[in-house]
């Protein structure tokens, strides 16, 4: 008799006790699977390329022909018992999963959803209408002009040509082209020429709005910021005029338990000039806190009689009429009234800081 042309520990594989044995213990691994995960190892361990029934398959080649088929057959009975109770338990393990996520990220549609946050004004413009009513209350008109100006209107109509020194104290943002005298204004007094132009005489106005200037945000500085101006031109405007709208105004600001005086300053567009003072609302003048630098005022604004040179580059006779102008910070005013340190507190957007000025009446 010959000797075998295959060598029968590698078939041995094929044996059915073999066989049964891979499939039984697959079968149970399968069932003890109690997650999808489990089961996903347990199919790598018993159908995968080095489980017992891949090894087997491969084996069938080095059988002699006639023993082929029904090796072939006994393998092939296995894979499908173990496909068949994989799929099987794997059903059961997604079931279970689905109705777990059902109750685990089960939403109450019936739920009273919870009380959503209404937002506010923002303080910035609380303070800037509140301003704009104490001159109403005194005969004014509100006016308004636009942010991106002409070199004429923000400097030369305001006493500054192109070689006034004043220039170059404020970091004026260009817009191009290069040359295209055109500006975002530095300041709201633009509206007051445009008023002088428009309106005629005699002239009362305020005029708030946003300016823009060249500067780093830090907590006393912004390039975008609120400022308030107003202007009086009439027969007979004196010095004791300015005086007085702006004790009024400083009374309905910060309170009458606050003074207010005028020191002496210099503006181009106003002669003589000043600024306007206020007592330091956090030592009330005794001049022993940081809030004032231990001066005992706070500054407000600026002011001043209207330069002739103004009202004629606006066609006003000074001869005959003569006025004043001031102009203040809207984000000062409003530090100053609630004790804000910090100017980008007025720029985050938190509603947390702005619903407690959005109330104020």
């Amino acid at each position: 008799m010959s000797a075998p042309d295959y060598d029968p520990k590698q078939v041995s594989l094929l044996d059915a006790a073999q066989l049964t044995a891979a499939r039984d213990a697959g079968l149970a691994a399968f069932s003890a699977a109690t997650s999808l995960d489990l089961l996903a190892l347990a199919r790598t361990a018993h159908l995968g390329g080095s489980a017992h029934v891949a090894l087997a398959n491969r084996e069938i080649g080095v059988l002699p022909p006639a023993a082929k088929g029904d090796a072939g057959k006994r393998v092939n009975e296995v894979r499908k018992a173990l496909d068949l109770a994989f799929e099987e338990r794997k059903a059961v393990l997604e079931g279970e999963r689905d109705a777990r996520v059902l109750v685990e990220e089960r939403v109450d549609v019936s739920l009273v959803p919870g009380a959503v946050l209404q937002g506010a004004r923002h303080p910035l413009t609380t303070i800037q209408e509140r301003i704009a009513d104490v001159f109403v209350a005194m005969g004014w008109e509100v006016a308004e002009g636009p942010e991106v100006e002409h070199e004429w209107f923000n400097f030369d109509a305001l006493n500054m040509p192109a070689d006034h020194p004043a220039r170059e104290m404020q970091d004026t943002l260009w817009l191009a082209p290069e040359g295209s005298q055109v500006v975002l204004r530095t300041q709201t007094s633009p509206v007051q020429i445009r008023s002088l132009l428009a309106r005629g005489l005699p002239c009362y106005v305020v005029a708030p709005g946003r300016v823009f200037r060249n500067d780093a945000l830090d907590a006393t500085h912004s390039p975008v910021f609120g400022q308030v101006e107003g202007l009086c031109v009439d027969e007979g405007i004196t010095m004791a005029h300015l005086r007085g709208t702006l004790e009024a105004y400083a009374a309905a600001m910060f309170g009458t338990h606050l003074a207010s005086r005028l020191r002496p300053s210099y503006f181009p567009f106003t002669e003589p000039s000043a600024e306007l003072d206020i007592t330091c609302f956090a030592c009330l003048g005794v001049g022993e806190c940081r809030v004032c630098s231990s001066e005992g005022w706070i500054e407000v604004g600026g002011c001043g009689m209207v330069n002739p040179a103004v009202l004629v580059a606006c066609g006003v006779d000074p001869e005959r009429y003569s006025g004043f102008a001031f102009g203040m910070g809207l984000d000062r005013t409003l530090m100053f009234r609630h004790g804000i340190t910090d100017i980008r507190d007025l720029y985050e957007g938190d509603q947390r800081f702005t619903r407690a000025f959005g109330t104020e009446a």
